[in-house]
């Protein structure tokens, strides 16, 4: 995972500077929970970010260099932010908050990196650990059905093309993925081809292995840790959770 993210850092602003749709659902679950929020793998702080640009008081966790670099530079455009912000690089499965936070988030896939059940236990322990009496766990996941109800392919995929906000140079971005059903576990190499302005290609390649969980699955994880699942949503939007639903957004408490 860290390599990962050290070589995907610094296209990943720009290749995602249009996923804004769950947004909105933070700054409700944010006004709704009282207390410190808390960001697991919170990256170049997209979310992080927007909830300390509406007054929150937000703490980030993660454990790659570059990406936390970006961050600092994204927080450089808006200085007022820093007091609000409070950021950590560290592995989460072994550092220690002395504080408990009325909002921890799991954004976007972020779940999917711990993929043996023994990271998630020991994840979702600490925190249990973390959450305050009254906080709410927020996890958001794709939904495995419709991925693994759909035939396989081993072709390369065209995903995006964007500019890069450090050079300006065009990058397609293509993946090739492999999905093994019995494990759960999602192989994919993105390519990212990096045009110059003399169309000189340079390709940067990162492999990538993500868990795919099932509710019922989620659900005794979530109870063997502490934690009561309230409600799962299909999308970010609070629409129901049916076959055809897209994401698994999960709202939990403590018991």
């Amino acid at each position: 995972m860290a390599a990962f993210y050290s070589t995907v850092a610094r296209f990943y602003d720009a290749e995602n500077h249009d996923k804004t749709d769950d947004l909105a659902m933070y700054s409700r679950l944010a006004a709704e929970n009282r207390g410190d929020i808390l960001d697991v793998g919170c990256g170049t702080g997209r979310v992080l970010i927007h909830l300390a640009q509406e007054g929150h008081r937000v703490f980030g966790i993660d454990n790659n260099p570059r990406m936390l670099a970006k961050l600092e530079r994204n927080l450089e455009q808006v200085p007022s932010l820093r007091d609000k912000i409070t950021t950590v690089d560290a592995d989460v499965l072994r550092y220690e908050y002395e504080r408990r936070f009325g909002l921890i988030l799991l954004t976007y896939n972020a779940l999917m990196h711990f993929r043996e059940q023994e990271q998630q236990i020991a994840l979702l322990r600490r925190l249990r650990n973390w959450l305050a009496a009254d906080g709410r766990l927020v996890i958001d996941l794709p939904h495995a059905g419709p991925v693994f109800a759909s035939e396989d392919t081993d072709s390369l995929t065209l995903e995006r093309v964007f500019l890069d906000d450090e050079s300006g140079h065009m990058i397609m971005l293509q993946s090739v993925s492999a999905l093994d059903r019995a494990a759960q576990l999602l192989h994919v190499d993105w390519i990212y081809d990096e045009i110059d302005g003399d169309g000189a290609v340079k390709r940067h390649l990162a492999p990538h292995t993500l868990r795919y969980f099932f509710l019922p699955e989620l659900r005794l994880l979530l109870e063997r840790c502490g934690f009561v699942l309230d409600e799962v949503y299909g999308d970010t939007q609070g629409g129901a959770y049916a076959a055809d639903s897209e994401r698994m957004i999960v709202y939990a408490s403590g018991t």
